[in-house]
């Protein structure tokens, strides 16, 4: 089978942590083609949905003393070809946020391909319906207590309530732009006009969870499944278990809670055509649901001592 992956610039991929890496590695492992392109390389030709793509080859890496290691030349690409995206068996979306107007008119070329002979991962629709803050409030029943606003007045009177909140901006990934506010702060103003923007835009503000120090559970999900989980623990003062920010990754089980979490996520994922996702639990609370370019595969992998990428690819190549 012939595998599109639509990715950030390779320079900026790591292949011991990026998970698109991981992918491709697995469909390559298993005998398919795999070719790669940008957002920026998308056209519309004859009604149809094509790009400038790459066959790459992949050198996998290797586990040295209990972590990945990748060669220094660890991919290599052939000549670019311009042909229509239906050329292939599958087609993966997984351009890092911010979604913001080059990736949402990316989306609307996505949806003209032919789902009759190509699987898009993740949905185009999908991706537009699904910001990946605002996305889990549709399930109140497994989320802290959250609103979204942009008024001063009305985090003030929802911190007045908590002893801790979380400000995160809507669009951002990775952490960034993931505040902690206390009551009795005495930046509360400055903090707020930050990230609103002067009150521009609307940010979502979540409960602290004390639990977070704990860890930040990543879980993956593989057409509404679980298939994986990693924990990410805050190191030293940071408050962020993100990996990007330097989050110390731990083996964990999925509990009976998480499992019913994906129980309630699962028919709404498969409606909205999420394949692959990534959601974070906090406590047995869900934070976050991650649909873009969802990382983890390569640090389940490794403390598991599983191949995620192949269970992906297999899954569509079945």
């Amino acid at each position: 089978m012939k595998f599109a992956f639509i990715i950030d610039p390779l320079a900026k991929l790591d292949p011991t942590h990026d998970s698109s890496v991981a992918m491709m590695e697995s469909a390559g492992n298993l005998g398919h083609e795999v070719y790669i392109t940008s957002i920026n390389e998308l056209s519309v030709v004859g009604g149809k949905a094509y790009a400038h793509l790459q066959k790459i080859s992949l050198k996998p890496v290797k586990l040295v003393d209990n972590h990945w290691k990748a060669e220094e030349n660890w991919y290599l690409l052939e000549e670019s070809t311009f042909l229509p995206l239906e050329s292939y068996n599958a087609v993966f979306m997984r351009t890092d946020p911010p979604v913001n107007t080059p990736y949402l008119y990316a989306t609307y070329i996505l949806d003209l391909i032919d789902p009759k002979k190509t699987k898009v991962v993740n949905s185009p629709q999908g991706i537009r319906a699904a910001n990946e803050k605002m996305y889990a409030l549709q399930f109140p029943s497994v989320i802290p207590d959250t609103i979204v606003t942009q008024s001063k007045s009305v985090i003030a009177d929802f911190l007045s309530q908590k002893e801790a909140l979380i400000l995160k901006p809507l669009g951002g990934k990775a952490g960034e732009g993931i505040l902690f506010l206390q009551q009795g702060d005495r930046n509360f103003n400055s903090l707020i006009e930050i990230s609103t923007k002067q009150g521009k835009e609307p940010i979502m503000v979540q409960e602290y969870l004390p639990s977070a120090k704990e860890g930040d559970k990543r879980i993956i999900l593989l057409n509404g499944k679980p298939i994986g989980a990693v924990n990410r623990i805050p190191t030293g003062k940071e408050f962020r278990g993100n990996m990007a920010v330097g989050g110390r990754v731990a083996q964990t089980d999925i509990t009976e809670r998480e499992l019913n979490i994906c129980e309630i996520l699962a028919p709404k994922l498969i409606e909205d055509g999420l394949f692959f996702v990534g959601i974070d639990v906090i406590g047995g609370y869900l934070t976050e649901v991650n649909v873009t370019s969802p990382t983890g595969i390569r640090e389940i992998d490794l403390l598991n001592n599983v191949n995620l990428g192949q269970d992906v690819i297999n899954a569509i190549a079945f």
